[in-house]
């Protein structure tokens, strides 16, 4: 069984950082890519971020030079660094496999860490 659990979200200001983490278990990360994806209130999902076991990175543009994701080699954990954050990147952030295409994912198993930026 595919077991995610997110944590790093808060509170932050507008320009503000946060770090999010996504703990996998069940899934071989050298083998299997991981996208980090987010939801607003009444607004449909977006995919933010992928991440492929060889190191390759995707970023929706809405994030791009903002976010970085990455994992260190060998281990569990897959980062979200969100910097020079917005108000609008306020959202319940979750991470899950990834699926077919690079910005596709299987629905996440976890709880997912909520992200607000509020001045």
């Amino acid at each position: 069984e595919v077991q995610m659990m997110e944590s790093g979200g808060g509170l932050a200001q507008p320009g503000g950082s946060l770090t999010l983490s996504c703990v996998v278990s069940g899934l071989d990360l050298e083998i299997y890519a991981i996208v980090w994806i987010r939801q607003a209130p009444g607004k449909a999902t977006e995919w933010i971020s992928t991440l492929f076991a060889g190191g390759t990175t995707f970023y929706s543009d809405s994030v791009k030079g903002r976010f970085t994701i990455s994992r260190a080699h060998g281990a569990n954990t897959v980062y979200l660094q969100l910097n020079k954050l917005k108000t609008e990147d306020t959202g319940r952030y979750f991470c899950a496999k990834q699926s077919r295409r690079y910005n596709e994912y299987d629905a996440p198993p976890g709880l997912g860490t909520q992200v607000t930026v509020s001045s």
